[in-house]
C-alpha cells in the first residue's frame, strides 16, 4: 500500500510538473505584446503608421519573448542602420537551422548529387518562404503587414499554423529600415490624424535612388540591395520569395500571379507554372474568404521578363518569386468604378464593386491571408518545393553541358523567313490537318536550331587584360553577389586560337543559375508586341534589354564548346579585390590610360592633394589621347591610390610635350525638392569616383550669379521644362506650398522656369560655364535656340512635322550601339563604338547653320540595325541620327546626351561621357 502511494504520488508530481511546464509556456506565449500593446495603434489602423525605431524594439521584444522567433542582421545600410531578418520556425527547427538551410542552398545548387539523394534531402529538409516589406516606404502596406503577420504566426495555435511552424522556415525581412524611418517621422509628425498625408516628403527615401531601389538588384549599387541578395541568393536560396508593393489597378484590389507575357525565354517552365501554382493558392484563398478584386494575367502591367528587381531576379535563380501590387493606406480610400472590371472573366475571376471607402486594416487583412497562403502551400508542399528547386538547378547545368538553342524570338523570324524564301522548293506537310495551325516543314527548324554557330555559349571568358580592368572586377562582382559559380586561371590557356592570362575570369553556363548567366551576357530579344496587328505597342513593365557586359563595356568571349582548362572555382559569395600592380620607378613620370574608369578615382585624389596632373593630347606609346600623365614626385601617393583602386600604371620615358594641365571644377548637381532618382543615382557614382560637387535647387539657379560659384552644372534626366511648359519641371510636377513645409527644407523647393531660370543658365554659359544635360534634361538646347531638330519625325501632308508614331518607331529600355569621334576630348578613353542604355532618348539633327555656330557631333548612330539588346520597333528610322554633341555658348559650352550615359550606376561603359567633363 505504501509502495503504491508512493508510486501515485510520482506519477501526480510528474503530471503536475507537466502541466506547470505548460501553463509556464502559455503565460510565456501570452506576454508577447501585440502592436497595438507596443505602438499604442493597431496594424492597419487609419491615419497611423510605425516608423524603424519602434518596429525595430518591437522586433527585438519579439525574439525575447518567442521561442519561434531568432532576429538575424543582415548588415548595415546606407545611413548606418542595422538591417534586420527575422527567422521563424519551431524551435525544433531552430535547432537544426544549419542542417534546413545546407539542405536548402545545395538543392538549390544541384552539383554532386543524384536524383535519389536530392529526393531524400526534399524529404528530410523544410522549405524556406522569404516574405519582405517595406521596400517602397511610401507603400506603407508593405512594413505594416510584414508586423502584423510576424505577430499572428507567433501567436495563433490553429493547426494551419502549427503546419506552417513545423514544415516551413519563414524569412521575414525588412527592405528599406531608412525609408521605414523617413516616411513614418514625416507622417506623423502632423498632431491631427486626419491631416496626416503621405506626400511630399522632402528627400528620396532611399539615400541615393529612391523607388529605383527596385532595380538594383543584378549589380547591387546599394549597401541595401547587397544585403538582400547574399541571403536570396548565397546564404539561403529559399524556394519561395513574396515582395509586397503597392499599388493594384484602377477597378481592382490587388494585381498578382501569374503576370501577363512575355515571361523571359530563360527561365526553366517549372518556375513558372511554380508561380501559377502559389498564385492559385493565394487568389483561391481570397475567394474562400470572400475578399474579391484579385486580378492576374492581362488583368495588370506586371510581367516576368525584367530582371533586376527584388522579385524578377530570383527568377532567373530558379526561385518563385510572388508580386502583389495592392491598394489602400493609412488614409481610407477610394475603389473606382472602372466598368470594364465589373465583368469576371480569367483575368479577374472574382471582380471587386466599387467602395466609396476603403480601410487600410482591410489592405493588411487581404495580405496577411495571402502571406498565409503562401506558408499553408509551402508546409504542404515543402518536398515537392525543395525538389523542384533541384530538378530546376540540374536542368540548368544539363542545357550548360550541351548545345542548346534558347527559342528567342528572332530565331523563330529566322525560321519564317527561311519557309517564305523556300516555300516553293519544299512540298507541304503530309498531314492536312497541320496545316491548319500553320505547320512548315521541319526542315525549317533545323536550319535553325541545329545550326552550330546559333547555339546558346558554354562559358565566356573575360580576359585579365582588359582595358579597364577594374571595372571588369566591378562586373565579376555583381555576378558573385548574385551567387553565379566563377572560376579563375592560375596560369595562362588558349581558347578559339586565343591565348588568355593568368588571372582571367570563366563563367561556364553549366550551373544551376544558367538563366541568370546567360541573362547578364547576351542579349535579351523582346518579342514585338502590340495591342493589335498594326496598332500601337504594349511598354514593358520596365526596360526591355539591359546586357549587363555590353553596358558596363566588358570585353568577353563568347566560348560554344566545353571548356576546361587551368582553373579554380571562386568560393560563392566572396568577393574579389581588385587586381593591384607595383608602380614602376620611373623619374619622368607615370601614365594611367584615359580607358580605365578608376584613373579619374586616383587623380581626384591627386588633385585634392595639390598634384599636378595633366593629359596628353594624342596617343604616345599605345595609351589612347586624355592619358592622364603624373610627375615622378607623386609616387608615394599614386601608389596608395593605385592598392586601392587596381588601374594600372605605365612608366613614363619622358614627360610629355603636349599635355593639358587639369584641375577639378566646381561641379553643381542639380535636384530637386523630393529627389530626382537619375541625380540621386549621379549623386552615388560621384562619390564613387571621388568627385567633389554640391547640389543645387531651382531657388539657388534663379537667384543667379552662378560663375562665381560653379564651374560645371548637371542636369541628368530631368530638371528642365519641354519648350511651351513654363515651369512643369521636366516632367516632375509642382512643389508643395512652402507653408506646409519646415523651413529647413525652403532652399529646395521651385522647379526650372523659362521666364527665371533658363535666362539664368544662360548667362552661366555665356560667362564661361560648363552644363552638362542627359536625358529629357537635353531639352534645354531648345530652349536656347540652338541649330538642331528632332530627328525622329515624319513630314506630314501639310508640310509640318510630328513625332513619329508608336505604331512606326518604338524603343523601350535598350541597349544600342552608337559611333563615337574619341579624338574629342570629351570622348576621350572611349573606343569608337560604344553601347549605350537608350529609352525612347532624344535624338537630333543639325540644322545647316549649326556647323557657323560651332555644333560639335560627339555620337551618332551610323548603321540601320543599332539594336544590341532589347527592342527597337523602326530602328531603322535612327540612322545618321545625332545622340551627343556639344554648342559654344559665349565663353562656355553646352553638352547634350540623348541616351542615359548614367542609368542606374550600371551602364559604366558610358560614365567617361560625363566624367571627361568635370575638369578645367
Amino acid at each position: 500500500m505504501e509502495n503504491l502511494t508512493k508510486a501515485s504520488w510520482t506519477r501526480r508530481g510528474i503530471f503536475l510538473f507537466s502541466l506547470l511546464i505548460l501553463v509556464a509556456n502559455l503565460s510565456f506565449a501570452q506576454k508577447l505584446p501585440s502592436p497595438k500593446e507596443h505602438f499604442g495603434f493597431g496594424m492597419g489602423d487609419d491615419y497611423h503608421i510605425s516608423n524603424y525605431t519602434s518596429t525595430e524594439a518591437y522586433f527585438k521584444k519579439l525574439e525575447e519573448a518567442s521561442t519561434k522567433a531568432k532576429l538575424v542582421s543582415i548588415g548595415k545600410t546606407e545611413e548606418g542602420r542595422e538591417q534586420w531578418m527575422m527567422i521563424v520556425t519551431s524551435p525544433e527547427n531552430h535547432a537544426n537551422i544549419n542542417k534546413y538551410k545546407e539542405i536548402s542552398v545545395k538543392l538549390a545548387r544541384a552539383e554532386g548529387i543524384t536524383d535519389a539523394e536530392a529526393k531524400k534531402l526534399s524529404e528530410e529538409g523544410k522549405a524556406i518562404v522569404w516574405i519582405d516589406g517595406g521596400l517602397h516606404s511610401t507603400e506603407t502596406v508593405g512594413i505594416h503587414q510584414l508586423t502584423e503577420t510576424i505577430y499572428q504566426i507567433l501567436t495563433r495555435e490553429d493547426a494551419e499554423t502549427k503546419r506552417i511552424l513545423e514544415n516551413v522556415i519563414i524569412l521575414f525581412v525588412h527592405a528599406n529600415p531608412d525609408g521605414h524611418e523617413k516616411i513614418g517621422n514625416w507622417y506623423m509628425r502632423e498632431a491631427v490624424p486626419e491631416k496626416r498625408s503621405l506626400s511630399n516628403l522632402p528627400v528620396l527615401y532611399q539615400k541615393y535612388i529612391g523607388h529605383d531601389n527596385n532595380r538594383d538588384f543584378y549589380i547591387q549599387n546599394m549597401k541595401e540591395s547587397t544585403n538582400l541578395g547574399y541571403q536570396l541568393f548565397v546564404e539561403w536560396i529559399p524556394q519561395v520569395m513574396y515582395n509586397h508593393h503597392q499599388r493594384g489597378p484602377a477597378g481592382s484590389v490587388l494585381a498578382g500571379p501569374p503576370y501577363r507575357d512575355p515571361f523571359n525565354y530563360n527561365f526553366d517552365p517549372m518556375m513558372v507554372t511554380g508561380i501559377d501554382a502559389v498564385g492559385a493558392a493565394m487568389y483561391n484563398r481570397l475567394n474562400a474568404e470572400n475578399k474579391p478584386g484579385f486580378t492576374r494575367m492581362n488583368g495588370s502591367t506586371f510581367s516576368t521578363w525584367y530582371n533586376g528587381g527584388l522579385r524578377t531576379t530570383t527568377h532567373y535563380h530558379n526561385i518563385i518569386g510572388i508580386l502583389t501590387e495592392i491598394v489602400g493606406g493609412p488614409n481610407p480610400e477610394e475603389i473606382p468604378l472602372v466598368p470594364d472590371r465589373l465583368l469576371p472573366n480569367s483575368n479577374t475571376p472574382f471582380p471587386v464593386t466599387p467602395q466609396k471607402t476603403w480601410h487600410f486594416q482591410q489592405s493588411i487583412d487581404y495580405s496577411v491571408s495571402m502571406n498565409f497562403a503562401v506558408l499553408d502551400y509551402a508546409a504542404r508542399n515543402s518536398d515537392h518545393l525543395l525538389y523542384n528547386i533541384y530538378l530546376m538547378g540540374k536542368g540548368s547545368i544539363e542545357r550548360g553541358s550541351k548545345d542548346y538553342w534558347t527559342p528567342f524570338p528572332k530565331k523563330i523570324e529566322a525560321i519564317k523567313t527561311a519557309y517564305e524564301k523556300n516555300k516553293d522548293k519544299y512540298p507541304a506537310p503530309s498531314n492536312p490537318f497541320s496545316m491548319r495551325g500553320g505547320a512548315i516543314p521541319s526542315v525549317f527548324y533545323d536550319s535553325v536550331y541545329q545550326a552550330k554557330e546559333k547555339r546558346d555559349p558554354r562559358a565566356f571568358i573575360i580576359s585579365a587584360d582588359q582595358n579597364d580592368p577594374a571595372t571588369a572586377v566591378k562586373f565579376i562582382n555583381a555576378l558573385v553577389k548574385t551567387g553565379i559559380r566563377i572560376e579563375k586561371a592560375t596560369s595562362a590557356f588558349t581558347v578559339n586560337g586565343k591565348t588568355f592570362p593568368k588571372g582571367s575570369y570563366v563563367v561556364q553556363t553549366n550551373q544551376a543559375f544558367r538563366p541568370h548567366v546567360i541573362d547578364m551576357f547576351e542579349p535579351q530579344d523582346y518579342p514585338n508586341d502590340f495591342q493589335y496587328p498594326g496598332g500601337p505597342p504594349i511598354r514593358p513593365y520596365d526596360a526591355a534589354g539591359w546586357t549587363l557586359a555590353y553596358q558596363m563595356g566588358i570585353e568577353v568571349e563568347r566560348v560554344l564548346e566545353g571548356l576546361s582548362g587551368p582553373f579554380e572555382t571562386l568560393p560563392y559569395g566572396k568577393l574579389e579585390p581588385v587586381p593591384v600592380e607595383q608602380v614602376p620607378n620611373s623619374n619622368s613620370g607615370f601614365y594611367l590610360s584615359a580607358m580605365q574608369n578608376d584613373a579619374f578615382s586616383v587623380v581626384n585624389e591627386l588633385l585634392k592633394n595639390g598634384i599636378k596632373v595633366s593629359r596628353i593630347k594624342n596617343s604616345i606609346d599605345g595609351l589612347p589621347a586624355g592619358s592622364f600623365y603624373i610627375p615622378g614626385s607623386a609616387k608615394r601617393l599614386l601608389s596608395e591610390q593605385v592598392a586601392k583602386f587596381g588601374v594600372k600604371v605605365r612608366a613614363a620615358k619622358s614627360a610629355p610635350s603636349n599635355a593639358i594641365t587639369i584641375k577639378p571644377s566646381r561641379i553643381a548637381l542639380f535636384d530637386t525638392y523630393g529627389g530626382s532618382m537619375p541625380s540621386g543615382w549621379v549623386r552615388w557614382i560621384l562619390e564613387q569616383y571621388n568627385f567633389e560637387f554640391e547640389l543645387i535647387f531651382a531657388k539657388e539657379i534663379d537667384a543667379g550669379n552662378l560663375n562665381k560659384k560653379y564651374d560645371a552644372i548637371l542636369f541628368i534626366s530631368g530638371g528642365i521644362p519641354a519648350p511651351g511648359r513654363g515651369n512643369a519641371g521636366g516632367g516632375w510636377g509642382s512643389t508643395p506650398d512652402a507653408s506646409n513645409i519646415p523651413e529647413e527644407y525652403h532652399h529646395m523647393l521651385g522647379n526650372i522656369s523659362t521666364e527665371k531660370s533658363i535666362p539664368q543658365l544662360k548667362s552661366f554659359l555665356e560667362n564661361g560655364g560648363k552644363i552638362v544635360a542627359v536625358g529629357s534634361a537635353s531639352m534645354l538646347a531648345y530652349h536656347l535656340d540652338l541649330p538642331i531638330k528632332n530627328a525622329l519625325v515624319e513630314v506630314q501632308r501639310d508640310g509640318s512635322e510630328r513625332p513619329l508614331p508608336g505604331e512606326k518607331y518604338f524603343v523601350p529600355g535598350s541597349v544600342l550601339v552608337t559611333r563615337v569621334d574619341n579624338s574629342i576630348p570629351a570622348n576621350w578613353g572611349l573606343t569608337n563604338h560604344v553601347d549605350v542604355l537608350f529609352n525612347n532618348s532624344p535624338v537630333f539633327k543639325l540644322k545647316p547653320e549649326a556647323n557657323l555656330q560651332g555644333i560639335q557631333v560627339l555620337s551618332w548612330f551610323d548603321t540601320k540595325t543599332p539594336l544590341k539588346s532589347g527592342w527597337a520597333w523602326g530602328e531603322s528610322y535612327l540612322e545618321d541620327g545625332i545622340t551627343s554633341f556639344s554648342a559654344p555658348i559665349g565663353k562656355g559650352s553646352l553638352y547634350v546626351y540623348g541616351p542615359e550615359i548614367t542609368y542606374r550606376a550600371q551602364s559604366h561603359g558610358t560614365f567617361k561621357m560625363l566624367f571627361n567633363n568635370l575638369y578645367q
